[in-house]
């Protein structure tokens, strides 16, 4: 472990998934709560739309991401408020139209591009210190968003009718946790890949509701699981060598295996 740490990427892969840990928990508990699991999936995979596009036209693939996940995830919002489609149809939509816009701009697009493994599968290793900064900078504003409008968060994840009745800001805050969800997708989608960051969006909430209930709890909770199952994971993935990201999903659904099992 101690010789490991001579290394500046991996000193940078501990950092990083550390602070993704924190932010997808945050991120997760509010999903999970909502029951809005699939949106992550959905978002994730209308990225793929931007990708191609960003490669076909010779523009930065990650910005041009960003741009359909936001979009995505604020159309799915508008749907499902607007116009009164369900949230999983709305998903299936956006999911469906991304990746075939994803496929036809690939396919479109001069020559091969070698760069789209990256983001279907990610690799934790090639995390720079750019990316530390962008990560520590988005987990600080997402810290910042739970900070200021706890109690709105909570009452929207667990009811929305009733927060209405309330008069609470419900629109205002579905927007800004789609977005952060939208943000949190592109910022990691290349580091951790679409496999990995749908689990730690998911899979550590649900470990932690083996144990408790409140917002809160969960939250931190589920932090936590996730770093030590990333960590974990990482520190495997060095000793056997194969894919860390498909080891830490693995150590993940053990974990919950087990606890599942003792909890009964």
């Amino acid at each position: 472990m101690m010789e490991l740490l001579e290394y500046g990427f991996f000193k940078n892969a501990l950092v990083g998934i550390t602070l993704i840990s924190i932010a997808s928990a945050m991120i997760g508990t509010y999903i999970v709560s909502r029951r809005l699991v699939s949106i992550a999936g959905g978002v994730t995979h209308a990225c793929f739309g931007g990708l191609g596009l960003g490669y076909f036209l010779g523009w930065n693939p990650i910005v041009m991401a960003g741009v359909f996940a936001i979009a995505s995830s604020l159309g799915v919002e508008w749907m499902s408020t607007r116009h009164h489609v369900r949230e999983d149809s709305a998903v299936a939509v956006v999911w469906a139209l991304g990746m075939a816009l994803g496929v036809l701009f690939v396919f479109l697009t001069p020559g091969y591009v070698p760069e789209l493994n990256a983001f279907l599968f990610g690799n934790i290793l090639t995390i720079t210190t750019a990316d530390l900064w962008a990560f520590a900078i988005f987990t600080a504003v997402v810290i910042s968003a739970f900070a200021l409008f706890y109690n709105i968060i909570v009452a929207c994840a667990f009811d929305a009718d009733f927060a209405r009745v309330k008069r609470l800001p419900v629109a205002a805050v579905s927007c800004m946790m789609t977005v952060l969800v939208a943000v949190c997708i592109v910022l990691t989608i290349r580091l951790v890949g679409i496999m990995l960051l749908m689990s730690m969006l998911a899979l550590p909430q649900m470990i932690a509701e083996i144990y408790c209930r409140r917002f809160k709890t969960i939250m931190f909770l589920s932090a936590a699981v996730s770093a030590i199952c990333c960590i974990v994971g990482l520190l495997l993935a060095t000793i056997i060598d194969v894919p860390c990201s498909a080891l830490i999903v693995i150590v993940m659904v053990a974990v919950f295996a087990v606890a599942k099992i003792t909890k009964i």
